[in-house]
């Protein structure tokens, strides 16, 4: 099967959006490079596990707990959406925890960059349930669905349940276009008044799209106690701090994919053009580059780990120990693996070239 344009232009531009962030909040990506029939993300393992499984165990949250990660969340969209990138994916998924109990936000697969404030995207991507009305109709949106998406995120963590929810796709849309929002009256003032601001179907009405940005967000009245210089900085202290055994454990991840046997996902042959197509995927984080003496200014040596995944003839899985799934996409899965040498963990991100996604079209 050849590789699609469009699947080109996804994981092009998921690594190139990884390679560009630097953020407290948001993922970090160590390496990335390909192989015969398959493209690796290399990322942080966060062994907090997910927002999600947090979640779906609690049912809902306390207001306070709801704030602190919203105002983290917050500032890791306002970079994001400094660098003129749509995160276009945000749910309780790809929220990760790291041991301290700080979010992180992963999967950029469905992002969109290099768009300025008043142009704007027309795919039809997302998860249905925190799809902005304007993605739904395909009018075209801008950074300020994110927004959208974020006022459903905090809904669902202070209620335990979706604002906008059908028996199926087709009834789910009509909802998000057209539904008046059942606001549960035991939410606080402030946090009724924030819901109401970021769920405007105008687009331009919605809070956080205007010329402020995020600083209409943080200024509004639900996040009074919120210190954002002591928040950037991860001196305010999480409500919850994940219970961490060993390096290896993994019970803060859905069992769905932790109980399964660790197995290389399959390659496919390549086509005759695939190294041409995704020239330029590798990556080297700039932490990763080994400096020279400084005699030697004009010459840098590339991490070891790096000259053995791109060595001729080296497999994945010769320098790295795959462990069970910790998440699975439409077109990828995410395993823990461990690097034999360093004994490091990772997350890593397979994707399959010819991989299509189902979740935008």
């Amino acid at each position: 099967m050849p590789v699609q344009f469009r699947d080109r232009v996804r994981s092009k531009m998921e690594r190139d959006i990884l390679a560009e962030v630097n953020h407290p909040f948001i993922v970090k990506l160590h390496y990335a490079f390909q192989t015969e029939g398959k493209l690796y993300l290399i990322l942080d393992f966060l062994r907090g596990g997910d927002l999600f499984t947090r979640l779906s165990k609690e049912v809902m949250f306390t207001e306070e707990d709801v704030k602190f990660y919203l105002a983290e969340l917050a500032l890791a969209l306002d970079h994001l959406h400094g660098l003129g990138i749509i995160y276009r994916d945000l749910k309780p998924e790809n929220i990760l925890l790291d041991e301290e109990g700080h979010i992180k936000i992963t999967d950029f697969g469905l992002s969109k960059e290099a768009i300025d404030h008043d142009k704007r995207a027309y795919s039809f991507c997302g998860t249905i349930e925190y799809m902005a009305p304007e993605v739904v109709n395909r009018r075209g949106h801008t950074q300020s669905a994110d927004w959208w998406s974020f006022g459903v995120l905090m809904f669902e963590m202070l209620t335990g349940s979706l604002p906008f929810q059908g028996k199926d796709r087709k009834e789910t849309m009509a909802l998000i276009l057209k539904a008046k929002l059942g606001m549960p009256q035991f939410l606080s003032i402030e946090a009724q008044s924030l819901l109401r601001a970021l769920f405007k179907r105008n687009p331009s009405n919605r809070l956080g799209a205007g010329f402020d940005g995020v600083e209409e967000i943080k200024r509004h009245p639900f996040f009074v106690t919120i210190d954002w210089n002591k928040l950037y900085r991860k001196e305010i202290k999480p409500p919850f701090k994940p219970a961490v055994g060993r390096p290896e454990d993994t019970f803060h991840f859905d069992p769905e994919f932790t109980s399964r046997t660790p197995t290389d996902s399959p390659g496919v042959p390549p086509s005759a053009n695939a190294h041409h197509l995704f020239r330029g995927f590798s990556f080297v984080a700039s932490n990763l580059v080994q400096e020279p003496a400084q005699q030697d200014v004009h010459k840098i040596t590339v991490h070891p780990i790096v000259q053995q995944l791109h060595g001729n003839n080296i497999h994945f899985t010769d320098g790295y120990e795959i462990k069970e799934d910790i998440g699975i996409g439409s077109y990828s899965v995410c395993k823990r693996c461990v690097h034999k040498a360093t004994e490091t963990e990772f997350a890593v991100k397979v994707r399959k070239p010819s991989g299509r996604c189902q979740k935008c079209g």
